[in-house]
């Protein structure tokens, strides 16, 4: 059973983006035992890994779930590749993951904002530093182990993001592929219940 679920949002977003709340009211809803963290992550990928690594490492793996939107489910991929890679955690390739419109080639795409920006939700400015996308290219798994562990949900209509390249990376793995839509999966109710079902949550509800 799922005790330990990880949300992680994406670029220029944070924890008061709308998938991450209806994910955390679902969770206070039905499953209020389960230790719930979708922290604030850090403009800096390496930044954001070491918190994520120091962050979970207590946390019982055979018991944990990952979910990532967009930026964030490059993170949770290369934190699970992490997890199983050459300083393997024991049970990890039994986490589950799921990704909500993934990024799969960050370095590339995010090159492009380099510089001043600002977050969506609360407007505050920060730098996006050249030296971020060194650490992109850094944290790149080379290839995807334990597919059995990955669930994508991709939307054909993401304006952002070409869900022919998301569908590519994760070729092999549990996938819906969504006629439609759009990068922040608006309609989101949907998504959430198959995301629920692939992680095993509702195993634990009362």
């Amino acid at each position: 059973m799922i005790t330990h679920l990880l949300y992680l949002h994406g670029f220029r977003s944070s924890p008061q983006s709308k998938k991450a709340q209806q994910f955390g009211d679902w969770v206070r809803a039905h499953r209020s035992d389960l230790h719930w963290w979708c922290p604030q992550l850090p403009p800096s990928p390496r930044e954001a890994l070491a918190l994520l690594a120091h962050g979970t490492a207590d946390w019982p793996l055979a018991h944990t779930a990952v979910v990532g939107s967009s930026l964030g489910g490059f993170y949770a991929t290369a934190l699970a590749e992490q997890w199983t890679g050459p300083r393997k955690r024991a049970n990890a390739e039994a986490v589950r993951v799921v990704l909500l419109n993934p990024a799969v080639h960050p370095a590339r795409d995010l090159a492009t904002h380099i510089g001043e920006t600002t977050s969506w939700h609360d407007g505050d400015r920060f730098f996006f530093r050249p030296e971020f996308i060194t650490e992109l290219h850094a944290l790149t798994p080379a290839e995807l182990t334990h597919l059995q562990r990955y669930f994508a949900i991709i939307a054909k209509g993401d304006e952002v993001l070409d869900w022919r390249e998301m569908s590519a990376r994760y070729a092999g793995c549990s996938m819906r592929l969504i006629e439609g839509g759009d990068h922040a999966l608006s309609d989101f109710d949907g998504s959430l219940a198959e995301a629920v079902e692939f992680l095993g949550l509702e195993e634990g509800s009362a």
